[in-house]
């Protein structure tokens, strides 16, 4: 294989209860990139559609990457990088991450893929260091995983698949504002109190549960931030009416997606994503706001080639 064009989907990180550890992948939102093998023993982006971000090799997510993966193969082989951004950048559902999931997904599959999709989230996180400073997995690994993902350890890096119940509807809904997460993340207290803490675990191993079980009801009680929300909250546009508004049409839970300002309505079945989808558009359309509305499944294979 000489050239391989893909797809890199968006994803939702956090969820509520999981933060820097827990993550979706959508079905019908996220990037495309063309990789092609050159033979000139270098990098090189050659093209960017949809975003002004940089064509240095070094200075770009999806450069950082593939450079990590080259250096832990020891190779030298060369290509040329094109990438279609659909996901806007400091959107909250996973930009960079896309990105750099992507880059190294393609490589592996034109050298033969000598890394597993789960080894290849290491070198993704690099690009994630690039943007936000933190090497975070939460968005990459259900990029690259497909479905929900659970990092369990970041030293050393382990992540868990989990099952991804077929009724699960992600409404997202992203002002058109943009957060930097580097910026959303300086924001966050970094000591919190013991009873936060205990009620933040609680909802992850519910959730985690839930998943499982396909109870959808203990999901929905799960989706619960006593830490990171009511800080972040502050920097998103109708939030709390936007919450209301999901929770009184349906859904089971509400959250900001990964630094926002992107949030999340996660709904059982069509008809309860299009209660809450109507209800937005009813709300948001005399407010002077631009927007992006998606409705969508979750993607249970991440990545796939076009």
């Amino acid at each position: 294989m000489e050239e391989i064009k893909i797809f890199a989907p968006a994803t939702v990180a956090n969820l509520s209860c999981g933060f820097d550890v827990l993550g979706c992948c959508l079905q019908n939102v996220g990037d495309e990139m063309l990789l092609k093998k050159n033979d000139l023993n270098q990098l090189r982006i050659t093209k960017i559609t949809g975003a002004d971000l940089p064509m240095e090799i070094n200075k770009n997510v999806a450069g950082v990457a593939i450079l990590a993966f080259l250096d832990r193969l020891g190779s030298k082989q060369g290509f040329d990088i094109e990438i279609h951004k659909k996901i806007r950048s400091g959107s909250g559902i996973g930009s960079s991450a896309a990105s750099s999931a992507g880059a190294v997904y393609a490589v592996n599959k034109l050298l033969d893929d000598p890394f597993t999709n789960n080894e290849l989230i290491e070198f993704a996180m690099q690009g994630e260091l690039l943007a936000s400073g933190n090497a975070h997995a939460d968005n990459v690994a259900p990029a690259l995983l497909g479905g929900f993902s659970l990092v369990r350890s970041y030293a050393p890096l382990e992540i868990l698949a989990l099952p991804a119940p077929s009724e699960i509807r992600m409404v997202v809904l992203h002002p058109m504002i943009e957060i930097k997460t580097r910026d959303s993340r300086a924001i966050i207290k970094q000591n919190v109190t013991l009873a936060s803490a205990i009620a933040q675990w609680g909802n992850l191993g519910a959730f985690v549960s839930a998943l499982y079980t396909n109870d959808y009801k203990l999901m929905g009680r799960s989706l619960h931030d006593a830490i990171v929300e009511p800080v972040r909250s502050i920097l998103i546009p109708y939030f709390d009416e936007l919450k209301k508004l999901a929770l009184d049409n349906g859904a089971l839970g509400f959250g900001i997606s990964g630094s926002g300002p992107s949030v999340f309505a996660m709904c059982q079945g069509d008809s309860a994503a299009e209660e809450v989808k109507s209800a937005y558009l009813n709300f948001l359309q005399d407010k002077e706001m631009g927007f992006e509305l998606h409705v969508s499944e979750i993607n249970k294979t991440g990545i796939r080639i076009l």
